[in-house]
């Protein structure tokens, strides 16, 4: 795999358990994965947060999906889901974006929605947007993708996400995660995520200029970079 090690790209990895059947004793077996396989972070719901923290070694992050998986709640919800999940210790929050109101070219009420996250969780956390990038494109179109990276940055995100993995048109992809560079970097950083099953599909993605990656199948996919 060239230059892509297991060390560096563990170092790059949200290891991550978003089910809706997830117990803390998961989250538990999620934090002890992650720093068995010397991951960034871990990634989990909101309410599992201080389950995560109770169980995190120190040097692992804790990212909290807000949001999630819909992006339809209102901003001030967000908002507050996301400062509940920082007041909790949550280092960095990922938020869904309205897709439907990008789709429809509401770009303001998106900017606006990120930037009540960016206002709920002020300097405290790192802010991810994931915008839906299969949605975007397939209903959308490239340039309303490059719309909501822009959207993101604009309103004070560090990086923009493709994808829950949750929804019906898929995660990431290449191309995407090249449009979204394309955009935004260097300025912001690219994290992708949904269907990254194997070795070779993360190392095209960060290729294509990823620099987080999110995984549920994190030891698979470092295995097959030994």
């Amino acid at each position: 795999m060239g230059r892509w090690s297991r060390e560096r790209v563990a170092g790059l990895v949200d290891h991550t358990l978003l089910k809706p059947e997830a117990t803390e004793g998961d989250v538990d077996t999620l934090v002890h994965e992650a720093a068995e396989l010397d991951v960034y972070a871990v990634c989990v719901s909101p309410s599992m947060v201080p389950a995560a923290m109770r169980a995190r070694p120190f040097m692992t992050k804790v990212a909290a999906v807000v949001g999630f998986p819909s992006g339809k709640h209102l901003p001030g919800v967000k908002a507050h889901e996301a400062a509940l999940a920082v007041a909790a210790g949550a280092d960095e929050i990922d938020m869904v974006i309205d897709v439907g109101a990008m789709l429809s070219g509401a770009r303001d009420a998106v900017l606006a929605d990120i930037a009540a996250v960016r206002a709920g969780i002020g300097e405290r956390a790192l802010l991810k947007v994931i915008v839906e990038s299969a949605a975007l494109l397939e209903f959308g179109g490239e340039q309303v993708l490059i719309d909501a990276c822009l959207a993101a940055k604009s309103a004070g995100a560090e990086y923009v996400k493709t994808s829950t993995g949750f929804h019906p048109c898929g995660g990431a992809s290449v191309t995407a995660v090249e449009i979204m560079v394309a955009t935004v970097g260097p300025m912001i950083e690219v994290k992708a995520s949904g269907g990254i099953r194997t070795a070779a599909d993360a190392v095209a993605m960060l290729d294509a200029g990823a620099t987080r990656l999110g995984l549920s199948g994190t030891r698979a996919v470092l295995d097959g970079l030994d």
